[in-house]
């Protein structure tokens, strides 16, 4: 692959967005790319937590390449548009809970991105924002809709009304970001967390990730049936008997994600 590094080890997949040349910016290429890896990933047996990075320390992401889009027609822009929205909704929607390891500015797309993730862990001295309408545009990977949801509507309206650029500090103010760390922790973090979900039922983990992303878009009767289905689909595994197993044995479990 030409814009994107990827990599499993220990049921861990990493993707590191690789054109910090451009501030790791998404041009058609990279989407296509990042595209088949999430393919890949979603029915994949050996990935069990999902972190997302980006290359260099300056940049996550900023967003769409906007040099390639200077150079597009109209109906390319709206190919791009819709194949943005389309796979950072693949991002959103993998089984696999899935870490943001924000290493640098994410503004744009880059934050959209991050959106489209479970957790979002942000390195310190760096700014974040949805900034479109300062480019007489708008969000349209997403932030319209994920923003709202996480942080409430006066507060997404404030900030991509006014296409503000958050600091770190502010982000986690505002809930968009769990954690903020120095720059040279901050993949440490990311894997010790990963480890942390990884000595969990893998099954469990997307189960428990199923139940709370349908969940938040239906009514509390509906997200207990739901919690209630997501429950009954891991009754028959091989993992949850495990799991007595070992708790009755006193040792740790050895799930099979089955």
């Amino acid at each position: 692959m030409n814009t994107l590094l990827y990599e499993v080890e220990n049921y861990i997949a990493t993707i590191t967005l690789n054109r910090a040349d451009v501030l790791n910016c998404f041009n058609f290429e990279m989407l296509i790319e990042l595209e088949t890896v999430l393919d890949e990933i979603r029915t994949n047996k050996e990935v069990r937590v999902v972190i997302i990075t980006g290359a260099g320390e300056k940049s996550f992401s900023a967003g769409a390449d906007l040099r390639e889009r200077k150079s597009l027609s109209e109906q390319e822009v709206r190919r791009f548009i819709f194949k943005i929205g389309e796979v950072f909704s693949k991002v959103d929607q993998l089984p696999q809970p899935v870490i943001a390891a924000v290493n640098g500015f994410a503004f744009g797309g880059g934050m959209e991105f991050a959106l489209a993730c479970d957790v979002r862990i942000l390195v310190e001295g760096t700014r974040i924002g949805l900034t479109e309408t300062s480019l007489a545009i708008i969000p349209g990977a997403g932030g319209t809709q994920r923003l709202p949801r996480l942080i409430g509507e006066a507060k997404a309206l404030e900030l991509i009304l006014t296409a503000r650029k958050l600091t770190s500090s502010e982000a986690l103010a505002y809930g968009i970001v769990s954690r903020v760390v120095p720059t040279d922790e901050l993949m440490d973090v990311a894997l010790k967390l990963a480890q942390e979900m990884l000595g969990n039922g893998p099954l469990a983990l997307q189960q428990a990730k199923f139940a709370i992303k349908q969940g938040m878009n239906v009514d509390l009767a509906t997200g207990l049936k739901l919690e209630q289905k997501a429950y009954e689909v891991l009754i028959p595994t091989v993992d949850r008997v495990e799991a007595l197993n070992a708790f009755g044995e006193k040792r740790r479990a050895n799930f099979r994600g089955e």
